[in-house]
């Protein structure tokens, strides 16, 4: 199960939390996000360094509506291994997105695309987006336009996904969701995506907690 958590920005935060043999870390590009990594000029020196980090999970660009070029440039610069897609970004997007990266870049960098789920939702809109898109990303439906709640939804939605690509399911994970989570049997379940409520403040993970949940996931698995 692909573990990984979300909204990192402090170097010696980062250092700790890739310890603790997780997959993915995830990067913030939206900048109304507290977790916006754009305030902290010191991490792409610190991410390119090498031995600054011991292990090398795939890190993740989080996007809410970005142009190509923004995406393009982050991804040099922070050596980013795949952008997520986290706001009303369509298909076609995707499409395009797909192909400057196959065109422009020398190694393949995936695309997830992120949906708020809610009671409501139709797993119908996937669809179009299937073709482009290596993962999705299921969270909670914000009251807000964008951004988390730090709330659950209704995970037995998910029995009406039917597609084919793999999900992470996001949205109001916690410490003490670890066995309930290794619970779950969609066969399109991936992983989960960790954020808010790992923290100490916004942008600073407890690496403690994360430590321990992640250790009764795998235990579990």
């Amino acid at each position: 199960m692909i573990i990984k958590t979300c909204g990192l920005k402090k170097p010696e935060n980062i250092a700790s939390i890739v310890e603790l043999n997780l997959d993915w870390i995830g990067l913030i590009f939206y900048a109304k996000s507290p977790r916006f990594v754009g305030t902290e000029s010191e991490l792409i020196p610190f991410l390119a360094k090498p031995g600054n980090l011991a292990k090398q999970p795939k890190r993740v660009g989080v996007f809410v509506n970005e142009t190509f070029d923004n995406i393009l440039q982050a991804i040099e610069e922070y050596q980013l291994d795949y952008v997520q897609l986290h706001g009303g970004e369509s298909a076609v997007f995707a499409n395009t997105l797909r192909q400057m990266l196959d065109d422009k870049l020398d190694r393949r960098v995936g695309i997830i695309r992120a949906f708020r789920v809610s009671r409501a939702f139709d797993f119908a809109v996937t669809v179009d987006f299937e073709a482009y898109c290596d993962y999705f990303i299921f969270d909670t439906k914000a009251p807000q336009v964008y951004g988390g709640t730090g709330h659950k939804f209704d995970w037995s939605i998910l029995d009406r996904y039917q597609g084919q690509t793999p999900f992470l399911l996001s949205g109001g994970i916690g410490p003490a969701d670890a066995a309930e989570v290794s619970e779950l049997r969609h066969p399109a379940l991936a992983g989960v995506d960790v954020n808010s409520r790992f923290e100490i403040e916004p942008g600073l993970k407890d690496v403690a907690a994360l430590q321990s949940f992640i250790k009764e996931l795998r235990d579990k698995k």
